[in-house]
Parts: C-alpha cells; structure tokens; sequence
C-alpha cells in the first residue's frame, strides 16, 4: 500500500551540461511520493519500495493496466491438465547486472524466498507441491490442488515485490535485508550515488533485452529511453512544484492537492491521474491495544466525521475523488459497499457512545503519522480533529516517513510506551487492496495480519473461501458475506476514494496508464 534537507529543497538544481561526450546524455528527474530507506522489497510493501525494485529487477509475471498478468521474464509456459503442473521457461537474454545470465536456480530460491515472507505467496506456499529447475532455464511449479491465482500471484504488485534475485541473494532469510541491489530490470541502481533524504540515482541497464510485447502498464516492453533517473528528494510540496514550473525537474509522483491548482494553470505542465482506479484513504486503529481492541471503538472512528472531509483536505477539489465504502475499492470487480449502510453518514453523538461502551476514559489516543505525504498529514489532522470533537484526547506524533512506517509495520508495544501508537491514517492503492487475496487490510489471522493486527476467524474463514473458489459466481457469493463481516468488525475505516493527479512536464512523453508510477517508456524532448 512520503524535517529534512530544508536547504536541498529550498536550492535550485543545476542541469548544465557537460561538454563532450557526457553533453548527450539525457537524465529525467523525478520527485517521489516519499524517500527510499528500504531497498530489499521483502522488508517492507510500501509503493516507493516497490518502485524502486521494479525499477532494477524483474519479475516473472507483471500486472497489466487491468491488473491481468502477463509473462515477464518467463517466456512459454503450460499448464496440465489436471492444473496442477506449470511449466516455464526463461524467455532468452536474461542478464544480471554484473553480466552473468539468470538461470532457473535463482527463480526456484527467490520464489522460495518470497513465499516465505510474502502474505500473497505464503498463499501459493499452501497448495505448493514442489519448485524446481529441470535445468538452466526450465522450472516447475506442482501443486497440491487446483489454485487460481499461480500467475497472479508471481506478478503481485499488492504487497511484498516478487522480484527474481541472484541465488546468492535469494537464499539470504527473508526477515535478514538484501543489501546488494544487482538486478537484472531495465536500470542499475547506483549505490555510490545514492544520498538518502536527498538523492536516488538510476542508470540505464543497456544490457537489458525488452519484451516485443508493447509497454503496458507494468507489463509488455520496459523501454528505458533516458541514459539516467535521479529522484530528487523534496518534502515540501510547493518547493517540488516550484521546481518543476521552473524546469529544474521533470515529473512529480503524487504531488499534493494544494499546489494541484497552480500547475494545472501553467501552460508547460500536464496535470493528470495515471491509475485507471483510483486509490482510497483508510484510518488503520491498532486492534492489539485498548480501547481499539474492542471494535465498538473501530466503529466509532467511521462515525467521526463525513468522509469528504478527509478527501477535501488530503485531494482538494471534488473533480479527484468521491465517496466510497467499500473495502476493496469502488469501481473494481470486487467493489461492493453491502454492510456499510449505517455508517454512510457521520454521527459524533453515536461515536462518542460507542467509545464510552468500549471502555474509553480520557486516555490519551495516539495518532502516528508524517508531514512528508501531504495526503496523509492532512487526513491525520482531520482525523484529530474529529476525535476531539467527541472528547477524546488526540495527539499526533510526527516522525520522518521511514521512521513512522517502520513504527506502523513493526512496533506492537502498548500506546505510549516505547513507540506504540493507537491508530494511522493511510492512502492505498486499488491493485493492493482491491482484491481480498492481496488486500492486506482484511487479512485477519494472528501470524499474517498486518499493522494493527487485527483478528478474526470468521472474516479469515470467508476469505480463505474467496481464494479458494474456482469460480466467478462462487467467489461473489462468498465476497458479499465477506463484506458484511468487515462492516461488523471494522478492521479499517474508508475514507474515501480519490484519483491521484500526477503532474510532468510536456516535454515528457510515454507516462502510462498504471496502478503505481512506471518510470520506463518515459522520453524527454
């Protein structure tokens, strides 16, 4: 499912060329929705991670703009007839960074690897018979049972990256990071250039062998058309878009919905939403702790306030978002909002009830969250703000974004004491959360829940019934019993739907149409 380097932010870049040969070079510069701390995508799911390992190793599946996968590094593959024997081959011209070549022995450890820490491939790991490579560029996945979700899954975008790693690397525990970062995607990541907070450099990997397929989405051809990318990290939100009116950078990821209006006027800027879904806040309580361990005070927090006034704050204008209560995303296949119905309005009367009834007594309520994602920052506030209005002592507590997501994903301890916290609000998006095998949100079982730990037999029952269905109609059956029990127990409150804009320059071309920001097939002129 973004207080630092005030005077990198506040300095123009210098773009001058160098003379000679350097002169031909071209480099896009990117502003992203947050900093890179966390580069091994198995520590953490978080979208800037995952960009950053799309961005140097590929996958064997990849999501297309309609979320379907579609081979990626394996070129043919069958299927038994039974369905319980996959076949794949490497497609030819799979290099690593370091020139050797991919073999089926590096997908057997990483695959293993993944399922091992990966709430999508500990799933697969379920009905998982065997993996293994029959020789150089050939391995075979065997099931237990007929599973659906075999190529889905190996091209998971909803939570931790499936990325192919070199054996070597692919055998480290997946709880220990990653720290060497040689892949084999279309860029090379420059370790020696990167400056966490302030910079992350990309080269182009010219080694590496495209699909014929055309781009799309994070499927089809990655064509790098940019000798280099620098993401140039900038927290303040007017600061990125001065700079990009200015020309200093080339695109902005997410920027935030106060300075949407400014570059939407500027002639030189395209201003538009990539995602054909769009994403949706969520308030995530931690429900190990008192008094959101009772999910009276769950519902509570979806009657604090109406739900436009979170999008208001965090999207600005009506034009990029609406309401939305469902928690797999309005507009999806799985969209539906059966339960929701007494939680459509707010009512601070029935909240401040349903707090007393869970035991709340003038405790202070902690609200984690960080400044640098302005869209997040802002729906804390009006998060805050509701709470008070029902007497309830709010604080919130700021930290840098690394900081605050390793709290979230990590820290249990009781509010207050050692860094833990009672509640968070998030933004998500549609390919994570939109169906309940990758929707993390819903996962509702006390080994794999997610941060804020939420448990609850019957949902897992229902869920693991959706997964298992080999049908559409079976699945949709099981889906409405299934989000009625959510509406029940409240393991996260919607609050809201938005498209998010994204903003570059129009002397960049080839963005494309994406649940998260693709940085290939993108030119400059």
């Amino acid at each position: 499912m973004r207080p630092r380097r005030a005077l990198l932010a506040a300095l123009p870049f210098a773009l001058g060329l160098a003379a000679g040969p350097a002169a031909a070079q071209k480099t896009l510069y990117v502003v992203p929705h947050a900093d890179l701390r966390i580069l091994d995508p198995l520590q953490a799911a978080a979208t800037i991670t995952t960009m950053h390992a799309s961005n140097i190793y590929d996958e064997l599946f990849a999501w297309d703009v309609n979320l379907q996968p579609k081979p990626q590094m394996v070129g043919d593959y069958n299927v038994s007839s039974d369905k319980l024997t996959y076949t794949m081959t490497l497609r030819p011209g799979l290099k690593w960074h370091d020139g050797t070549a991919v073999t089926s022995k590096d997908v057997v450890a990483s695959v293993d690897r993944w399922m091992k820490r990966d709430r999508v491939g500990k799933k697969l790991a379920e009905v998982l018979a065997s993996l293994s490579a029959t020789d150089d560029k050939t391995f075979v996945i065997k099931l237990k049972q007929p599973y659906s979700w075999v190529e889905y899954s190996l091209g998971n975008h909803a939570s931790n990256y499936p990325a192919i790693m070199r054996e070597k690397e692919a055998k480290i525990d997946p709880m220990t990071p990653v720290t060497e970062t040689i892949g084999s995607g279309p860029y090379k990541f420059s370790k020696e250039e990167w400056k966490p907070g302030a910079e992350v450099v990309y080269l182009k990997n010219t080694d590496y062998v495209p699909r014929s397929d055309p781009p799309d989405a994070m499927a089809g051809a990655k064509l790098v058309k940019v000798d280099k990318m620098v993401w140039k990290i900038i927290p303040d939100p007017q600061t990125a878009a001065n700079a990009l009116v200015r020309g200093e950078i080339d695109l902005i990821d997410s920027p935030s919905g106060d300075v949407v209006p400014m570059l939407e006027k500027n002639p030189d800027i395209v201003v538009q939403k990539i995602p054909p879904v769009g994403g949706f806040g969520a308030i995530r309580p931690n429900a190990l702790h008192p008094p959101f361990n009772d999910a009276r005070a769950r519902q509570a927090l979806a009657l604090l306030v109406p739900q436009e006034d979170f999008m208001q704050a965090a999207f600005g204008e009506k034009k990029w978002w609406n309401n939305c209560y469902s928690f797999l995303v309005c507009k999806s296949i799985y969209g539906t909002e059966v339960g929701s119905e007494t939680y459509r309005k707010a009512d601070p009367a029935r909240a401040k009830k349903l707090m007393a009834d869970a035991g709340y007594k003038g405790e202070k309520i902690i609200i984690s969250s960080s400044k640098e994602i302005a869209s997040i920052a802002a729906q804390a506030e009006v998060l805050a703000g509701g709470l008070r209005n029902i007497g309830v002592n709010a604080e919130i507590e700021w930290a840098d974004w690394g900081t605050t997501l390793t709290r979230w994903l990590t820290n249990k301890n009781p509010p207050g004491q050692s860094g833990g916290w009672h509640i968070f609000a998030t933004g998500n998006s549609w390919s994570t959360w939109h169906n309940p095998l990758t929707n993390v949100g819903i996962i509702l079982n006390p080994e794999g829940s997610w941060a804020g730990w939420p448990s609850d037999a019957e949902a897992e029952k229902l869920r693991t019934e959706f997964i298992q269905a080999t049908d559409q109609p079976t699945r949709m059956a099981i889906l409405d019993k299934l989000h009625r029990r959510l509406w029940e127990i409240v393991p996260y409150i919607v609050t809201g739907q938005y498209d998010q804009p994204y903003a570059w320059r129009k002397t960049v071309t080839g963005v494309l149409p994406t649940s998260k920001l693709a940085l290939w097939n993108i030119d400059k002129q």
